[in-house]
């Protein structure tokens, strides 16, 4: 059990948050994690607590970053829907268009809004690769211009785990002529003012906390399920392989990882979100148009999930949508965004103006949304 000094601001209104957010450390095995929230493109939930090692050394500060896994695919998204904004994407387009390789092995045709929804058939690549291929960017989009899609594109959906940010990424930079990090920063990042990394320089590896392992004891749901799954969801979940020491190593913070790398905080995810929930717009800064928003967050795939162990799953263009009728926790039926495996999450609620980040380094043997984040939305809503 952590006991938590928790730092940071809350409005009283919402001190639900707050009290939320100290009973994850209290009860539910928080060891370092942040919250964070906007309402009209104001903070008024900005709180950190805990510790940002294994070993309970090093406190979790204002300026700890940490990987949110899959929360970065909505990040992502907004980079390819600037392109989008900018007249030079077509999202009906076939992607062979923008990417001349992609249109071996059947996939001339494929139009780009399937990648961003996980329907273009291309969750996993079938040759063995090994772990070194997830830094090599040319490698991974080489290899995924060769892959035949696993099922016709269009008919079905299933998450595209790790492939869904090479494949999107490689269009954003196949138009600009920029990586994919390079793109969220200069688009993004630095007119927001937020610390947000894809493709993180050395020179921040004493903010970053340590990512942490299910504890032992806990059950490996997702391991447990591979077992029993077949080839395609085997590879999309482990070719090529990776582990949570991985995930805390040089090369994996400095390699460009578009559907799982971004180093962040609450914070930021919060003020990203905030501006697409007022509009796609905070302090002047332009992220994204509202028509282009409204596109990206309309419903596009769902059911049940072919890669996901058949977990109904919904999904806009890069954006996760909550179940329909049920909304993320007690949220608006109407957010969007996305989780990322382990806890994170960051959304943009229109109805409510309101942009949320969470932010944890301790994974936690839970599907998505986590628990942790279900007990601060649901606070969240309740103080509203």
């Amino acid at each position: 059990m952590v006991t938590a000094a928790i730092d940071g601001m809350c409005d009283p209104r919402l001190r639900g948050v707050g009290d939320a957010f100290a009973e994850n450390f209290a009860r539910h095995g928080e060891v370092g994690a942040a919250v964070a929230v906007t309402v009209d493109g104001k903070p008024v939930v900005d709180l950190w607590a805990g510790y940002a090692d294994a070993a309970r050394t090093r406190r979790w500060t204002r300026d700890t970053i940490v990987n949110v896994a899959s929360a970065t695919k909505g990040l992502t998204a907004i980079c390819a829907h600037r392109l989008v904004d900018r007249e030079v994407l077509d999202l009906e387009a076939p992607v062979a268009t923008y990417w001349p390789e992609f249109a071996q092995a059947g996939k001339a045709d494929i139009p780009v809004h399937l990648l961003l929804s996980h329907r273009a058939g291309l969750p996993a690549i079938d040759s063995p690769l090994p772990t070194e291929a997830l830094y090599d960017w040319d490698r991974m989009t080489r290899a995924l211009a060769s892959q035949e899609p696993w099922w016709e594109p269009g008919t079905q959906h299933g998450y595209h785990v790790f492939t869904f940010g090479w494949l999107v990424g490689e269009v954003v930079r196949r138009i600009t002529g920029k990586r994919l990090g390079r793109c969220w920063r200069e688009d993004v990042a630095e007119p927001l003012g937020i610390d947000c990394h894809i493709g993180l320089a050395a020179e921040h590896d004493a903010r970053v906390a340590e990512f942490l392992p299910i504890p032992p004891g806990e059950p490996d749901l997702e391991g447990e399920l591979l077992k029993h799954a077949g080839p395609m969801v085997q590879k999309a979940f482990t070719n090529p392989p990776r582990t949570v020491a991985d995930m805390n190593t040089g090369a994996w913070r400095r390699a460009e990882i578009p559907a799982g790398n971004a180093h962040t905080n609450a914070r930021a995810l919060a003020r990203v979100y905030g501006a697409l929930a007022c509009g796609g717009e905070v302090d002047g800064v332009r992220v994204l148009h509202p028509d282009t928003i409204d596109r990206a967050r309309t419903e596009h795939a769902n059911g049940p999930d072919a890669v996901l162990f058949g977990w109904p799953t919904r999904f806009g263009l890069g954006f996760a949508l909550p179940p329909k009728g049920i909304g993320i926790g007690s949220s608006s039926t109407t957010a969007f965004g996305h989780p990322g495996a382990g806890g994170s999450i960051g959304f943009a609620d229109p109805d409510a103006h309101l942009g949320f980040g969470y932010t944890m380094n301790q994974i936690q043997a839970a599907i998505p949304p986590d628990p942790r984040a279900l007990r601060l939305i649901d606070a969240l809503y309740a103080s509203l």
